[in-house]
């Protein structure tokens, strides 16, 4: 199928970290198609991931969880995605939402994948090869539809000189200096059963703090009783950068830190799109399908492991055993391999 000149929508209503998965396929699609103007349509919240990326000609947002959260809203979107007259839709992800409102928009090609209701509308259906890490998987798509060079440069996210900025202030603030080792903590996630203990981070930052390194703690306004959890534990006073930052402003940050120490999370993937080392912490998740997409990543899993989610990862465990055996050892073992160097 040819791609180059011409008006392309990509459309992907997903969350923080599968959203900075699929930044490889623009960064190809856009390789692949020099000439082409390309669009994308995500969710309103996640704007700023790709809401700077060279590699797009215009980012649109829908506010799928507030203002545009009904079948009305979606109608108006594909009307308005309609009059942009594109030449051919790219659908990343089969949810529903997604797949009706790509159904509806007029166009003259229909590719990628969907759910199976609206399949009878799509020109070429691929489905996505869940064999693959979720960013191959992607990819993988362009193959289908006959790209043969997937280039690209990873995980990106861009940021602004004013995010920059903000995050510099911020620094100023705290009383960071050039010369400080700075080592970020992502210690939330959505997901219940991926979080490794508050105590745990804790002792981590606090044998860190002991070495010289300044520690500061990320995430969002809903991880922030989390992190307060985590402060009551220490001994040394690490930064807390919880809640104030926007996404952009959070890349831009994250840039600062020598390494990043995290649970599976949206924000793992943002720190791994600005080169920045990561030690992860897996437990019910499987990092071969949805793990750091990056060489310079040391994921550290429970000894033995934990056999109870071999066959998909688990939303509740009375167990918990693959997070309960992860240890503090462990985790400085797997530190001191990127900060020894």
């Amino acid at each position: 199928m040819e791609l180059n000149n011409k008006k392309i929508l990509v459309t992907f209503l997903m969350h923080l970290g599968d959203l900075t998965l699929t930044t490889p396929f623009i960064h190809a699609l856009k390789k692949a198609a020099p000439d082409s103007s390309i669009t994308m349509l995500v969710d309103a919240k996640l704007k700023e991931v790709v809401l700077h990326n060279p590699y797009l000609d215009e980012v649109i947002a829908i506010d799928k969880k507030g203002k545009d959260n009904s079948i009305l809203a979606i109608c108006s979107m594909s009307r308005y995605l309609s009059k942009m007259n594109f030449d051919m839709v790219i659908n990343l992800h089969p949810n529903e939402r997604c797949s009706f409102l790509c159904a509806m928009v007029s166009t003259k090609e229909r590719v990628g994948t969907t759910h199976k209701l609206f399949k009878p509308f799509w020109d070429i259906y691929i489905p996505l090869d869940r064999s693959l890490h979720a960013t191959d998987m992607y990819l993988d798509v362009l193959t289908k539809l006959g790209v043969t060079n997937l280039e690209h440069n990873g995980l990106e996210i861009f940021t602004s000189a004013e995010a920059k900025e903000n995050v510099n202030k911020f620094w100023e603030k705290e009383a960071v200096v050039p010369k400080d080792k700075l080592i970020g903590f992502n210690i939330g996630s959505a997901v219940l059963t991926k979080r490794w203990a508050p105590e745990r981070f804790a002792a981590v930052a606090d044998a860190l703090a002991e070495k010289g390194y300044k520690t500061v703690f990320f995430g969002g306004l809903m991880d922030l009783e989390l992190v307060k959890e985590a402060v009551s534990f220490m001994k040394s006073k690490p930064i807390v950068a919880t809640g104030e930052f926007s996404l952009e402003e959070l890349a831009a940050a994250m840039k600062r830190c020598e390494i990043i120490i995290t649970n599976d999370s949206g924000p793992m993937h943002v720190a791994i799109s600005q080169k920045v080392p990561i030690v992860a912490m897996y437990g019910p998740s499987n990092p071969k399908l949805y793990g750091p997409y990056t060489k310079d990543a040391i994921i550290v899993t429970a000894e033995p492991p934990c056999k109870g989610c071999a066959s998909g990862m688990k939303h509740k465990c009375d167990d918990m055993q693959c997070m309960r055996n992860l240890t503090v050892e462990q985790v400085l073992a797997a530190c001191d391999k990127y900060l020894s160097k």
